[in-house]
């Protein structure tokens, strides 16, 4: 037997779909507010792909904006993916640059790898993504393990490929404590981090954004259920292989020579509040490391500032790209 919806219940679907309408626009002023309108010049502006590198390892990418503007790459963190720049890329993209993300290798939609998690060949990956895509003059942008990534990439880079770089709560110079870096996080703490990934890896990816990377343990703290689960949806996508060596990637590399090594502008962003990777042990040092580094520090912002306060950090951001 079949019923016909009645007048009321198609009045509740109205009111319903109107109030997701308004609830989707008062979310959304973050980048609206910011970015200027612009009109879609094409799908030819668009587009995503695969580069393949000499291990055979597929690198995932995204690849907007006219091709014969400035590049700007993005490096994201663990164990995310290149969909946690969605606001900076559809930000930047209406600024009229290029804007290029990837997966990390084993993360997300690139290869799931055994081997070749550590930062040399991340920096490799991410030099054999310039290559196929002919970049020139980028500026490259990494939050927390990409970070790492960057300054590993930009220390290394042919000449002319690299205009600036940004370090956002990022890794470097070191994490892990040792005698040479007393005020690193113990070892233990990124033991901890692979128990947790390796026994049940569903429910550390919850726990960590609904806690600590936002800031949505502090007290009085706005929390975003769906900013919760895009976190973890990124991370449950890739290997958690992958994921379990990048720990010790992230945490032990130590990146002292890249940062003395870099001759490009290089803009330090840290949150104060950050209770991922703290900033006395981080931003604070590799801004003096660096040769021709700036450093912002921001009051009270957690570790993923770039999702959670985007309208502080783009500004901020085109900024130092226009400088």
């Amino acid at each position: 037997m079949t019923t016909q919806p009645s007048d009321d219940g198609a009045s509740r679907r109205d009111v319903l779909a109107a109030g997701l309408g308004l609830a989707a626009f008062a979310v959304a002023p973050s980048f609206a507010a910011a970015a200027p309108a612009i009109s879609s010049p094409g799908a030819k502006t668009m587009s995503s792909g695969f580069v393949t590198t000499k291990d055979g390892v597929q690198i995932y990418y995204k690849d907007w904006g006219p091709k014969t503007a400035q590049p700007i790459v993005f490096h994201h963190g663990w164990p995310l993916t290149a969909d946690d720049w969605d606001n900076q890329m559809m930000f930047f993209y209406a600024q009229g640059f290029r804007v290029i993300a990837h997966d990390r290798r084993g993360h997300g939609r690139s290869t799931q790898t055994d081997t070749g998690n550590e930062m040399d060949t991340y920096a490799a990956d991410v030099a054999a993504l310039t290559d196929h895509l002919d970049l020139k003059n980028a500026i490259h942008v990494g939050h927390s393990t990409g970070g790492g990534e960057v300054i590993h990439y930009v220390a290394r880079a042919k000449p002319g490929r690299v205009a600036k770089a940004v370090l956002i709560g990022a890794v470097p110079p070191i994490m892990v404590k040792s005698d040479k870096n007393p005020g690193g996080l113990p070892i233990e703490v990124f033991d901890g981090f692979r128990a947790a990934t390796a026994a049940n890896r569903a429910q550390f990816f919850y726990d960590v954004p609904a806690g600590p990377f936002y800031g949505f343990n502090r007290p009085g703290a706005k929390v975003d259920q769906g900013v919760i689960w895009n976190w973890w949806r990124q991370g449950m996508t890739g290997s958690v292989k992958a994921h379990y060596d990048c720990i010790k990637a992230f945490s032990e590399t130590d990146f002292t020579d890249d940062l003395k090594k870099v001759d490009v502008p290089v803009l330090v962003m840290h949150g104060d509040d950050d209770q991922i990777v703290p900033i006395a042990d981080s931003a604070l040092l590799s801004a003096k490391l660096v040769k021709k580094g700036e450093l912002k520090v921001y009051k009270g912002l957690p570790h993923g500032m770039c999702t959670t306060h985007p309208e502080i950090i783009n500004p901020d951001l085109l900024a130092f790209f226009k400088a």
